[in-house]
């Protein structure tokens, strides 16, 4: 069986001339359309995990209506194969992937003290989707999501991770929190994936912290800017960078904290190679052409976790 978001799963009646189920397909679990999908019905608006079998079909959007004569169609699938609405033995699990969204509703699911089959219930929804969700990177319709951000007293907007305009940090703290400082490898792994950081430099106006996009060449964090930016005050002195991830949904996250000195890379080669291996460009655009290295002397970084963890 193959489906997209869109089509609908039609569920034929054990029952002659008796009225068929029929829901909206909302979410294909597999890149190649296989099942399970996700199904909002349509006479309960519920959303549920379905395991199709011999007495459904898929139809696409632009399908037949339901009621025209179907009597001469195979009840099989685009692909031939029988399909069932009826749920199969469960399939071996997959191991969690979660999306923003799922780890938000899990953890404000947790902060309440909530079983998933009590948030499920109130959310009408199964508790094998709500399970999906919480556990794999999925999207959920509007219509969902107002269903369990009312039943987690929060928001669509919230739990989609909305509040572009707030500062970071203004979710809830740990019950239990726990401090702990990052030895030079670890530091050196989560400074490698490249990306946001902040370069604190002294200018004629006095100290300044501004965001830039770095990589990681050889041990050495490099930022691509003009030669008349705050960033390029760097050059020359040593400098502070800093790079940190928080996450909201959990109350958790790290800093690292790198001090050098800082230089103008104006090796023609060391350029290219800079130019040709960064990640992204950089956010503010311009000609930003300038690459400054800064080569760590020391290195330092905390986390924050769940005590225990």
């Amino acid at each position: 069986m193959r489906a997209e978001p869109g089509d609908r799963l039609v569920v034929e009646s054990p029952a002659t001339g008796a009225a068929r189920r029929d829901g909206e397909i909302i979410g294909v679990r597999h890149a190649d359309g296989t099942p399970p999908y996700e199904v909002r019905w349509s006479d309960t608006d519920e959303v549920t995990l379905v395991y199709p079998g011999p007495d459904a079909h898929v139809r696409g959007p632009g399908g037949p209506p339901e009621g025209e004569a179907e009597a001469g169609r195979s009840r099989t699938d685009r692909g031939g194969e029988p399909t069932s609405a009826e749920p199969r033995a469960t399939p071996p699990a997959r191991p969690a992937h979660p999306g923003d969204i799922g780890r938000r509703v899990s953890a404000e699911r947790r902060r309440r003290g909530l079983t998933r089959e009590e948030t499920a219930h109130r959310a009408g929804m199964a508790p094998e989707y709500l399970a999906y969700l919480e556990e794999q990177a999925a999207d959920p319709t509007a219509a969902c999501l107002a269903r369990l951000a009312g039943v987690l007293g929060t928001t669509p907007v919230a739990l989609r991770g909305g509040g572009i305009d707030r500062p970071p940090g203004q979710g809830q703290a740990l019950r239990h929190p726990r401090i702990r400082d990052l030895g030079p490898d670890e530091c050196r792994r989560l400074l490698s994936a490249s990306g946001v950081g902040r370069v604190a430099v002294s200018t004629p106006q006095g100290p300044a912290v501004v965001p830039v996009n770095y990589e990681v060449v050889d041990e050495a964090i490099a930022y691509r800017t003009a030669p008349d930016s705050v960033p390029a005050a760097a050059v020359g002195s040593e400098v502070a960078f800093e790079v940190d991830h928080l996450d909201e949904a959990l109350g958790q996250g790290w800093s690292v904290l790198v001090v050098g000195p800082a230089r103008v890379v104006t090796d023609p080669g060391a350029v290219r190679r800079l130019a040709e291996g960064a990640h992204a460009a950089p956010w503010a655009g311009g000609e930003r052409e300038m690459w400054v290295s800064i080569r760590p002397t020391r290195i330092t970084g905390r986390r924050i976790t769940e005590h225990g963890q």
